[in-house]
């Protein structure tokens, strides 16, 4: 049985777009991908809306930095062959950090952690995918436009600066924009078929990796 950990934002929890609520179990990405997967593979999904990667949301009333979690989340469902890293959206705001440079030091700070986690004696660290996040898009939603005011063009630049630090770190990558695309109703989140794509693209790179 292999074991993997989806660790994510709303697009992991499942948002649906404009509207405050989730997504149905069948068409959420991870449920997709582990159904692709079938019954060799344990997929624990961990998707915190609103989640950061190494940045703190004093407005929150949850711990929305990843840096801080994850190391919990590692020794929690150790032992793990893969971590799946699907963030990176939420950093662009222009109150949280606001550039795609920032997004990419704080996946930076992630795959470290991943990759040095001392989950207990004999259990090896897992192997890492850096999901990017599908680019951002223009919106009527005035709430979605002033959140992410300025950052449509910084959205278009992770995939470059994440494939960068998987070559560096030596882990893997994978661009969901390359199969997906923010709906247009808030240009932060995906429709049912848009996360369906991700978990079916998901799949057989999960199974290259650990194999």
């Amino acid at each position: 049985m292999k074991k993997i950990l989806v660790y994510g934002d709303s697009l992991t929890w499942g948002s649906v777009p404009g509207e405050p609520k989730q997504h149905n179990a069948q068409t959420r990405w991870p449920n997709v991908m582990s159904s692709v997967l079938g019954e060799n593979y344990e997929v624990t999904t961990d998707g915190l809306r609103g989640r950061l990667t190494a940045y703190d949301e004093h407005l929150a009333d949850c711990n929305r930095n990843a840096s801080q979690t994850l190391p919990t989340a590692l020794y929690s469902h150790a032992p793990l062959d893969l971590v799946i890293l699907f963030l990176g959206t939420n950093d662009m705001q222009p109150h949280i950090a606001g550039t795609s440079i920032a997004a990419m030091q704080g996946m930076r700070r992630l795959v470290t952690i991943v990759q040095n986690h001392f989950a207990g004696p004999d259990i090896p660290n897992p192997k890492v995918l850096i999901v990017s996040p599908p680019r951002l898009c223009k919106t009527h939603d005035e709430f979605y436009t002033g959140f992410f005011e300025g950052t449509i063009e910084q959205s278009y630049k992770l995939a470059e600066y994440f494939q960068q630090i998987a070559q560096e770190k030596d882990c893997s990558f994978f661009d969901a924009g390359s199969v997906a695309q923010t709906s247009p109703i808030d240009g932060v989140h995906l429709d049912a078929q848009n996360t369906i794509n991700i978990g079916k693209a998901l799949a057989p790179i999960v199974e290259e990796i650990l194999k």
